[in-house]
């Protein structure tokens, strides 16, 4: 019985240092990768700057060739809105909320499920033989405790995603040129 009792207070004492462990964790998250892509900016643009082009360099689509898509809004620009339902990659949406041609996109993204959602946008800086596109998302968990733990590993598991459609971005606008 003393041994059980031991165990408990253990069990509790560890849940408690949880807690409160995650109280020193920001809630805030950034996710930032880059690459350079020999073509102008222009182009790299269009392929960014309207939703049903992502499907065509985004992983997710990639990876759920199933995924139901809905588009909304604008076929491009500010107010072009696409959500999707997919088994393996979630449900979401994503709204376009800025929009400067051959400059920047930025986007809202939303998960329903999990009653998230995050700001993202990918930014176009012209370089001496094409495009430097940067693509940052910036989110916050809030106060729950377990998703505070999430952020200590959101940029490992956001980033590579982002690295992989950078590079599926790369192939497509250059192959266009």
């Amino acid at each position: 019985m003393a041994l059980l009792k031991t165990m408990l207070l253990m069990l509790i004492g560890m849940i408690v240092l949880l807690l409160l462990g995650s109280m020193l964790i920001p809630s805030q998250y950034h996710v930032q990768r880059s690459l350079e892509i020999n073509a102008p900016a222009e182009r790299v643009f269009s392929l960014l700057n309207a939703p049903k082009e992502w499907k065509h360099w985004t992983v997710w689509n990639q990876r759920d060739p199933a995924m139901l898509i809905t588009y909304t809004g604008p076929e491009s620009g500010v107010g072009a809105k696409w959500a999707w339902i997919s088994r393996t990659e979630g449900n979401g949406e994503m709204t376009f909320t800025q929009s400067e041609p051959s400059k920047l996109v930025a986007y809202e993204l939303v998960f329903p499920d999990f009653g998230s959602s995050s700001k993202g946008q990918l930014k176009l800086e012209r370089t001496g033989t094409g495009t430097k596109v940067i693509w940052t998302n910036d989110g916050d968990v809030g106060s729950n405790p377990l998703m505070r733990y999430l952020v200590l590993v959101m940029d490992s598991l956001i980033g590579p995603d982002f690295e992989q459609g950078l590079t599926n971005l790369k192939k497509r606008a250059e192959s266009a040129t």
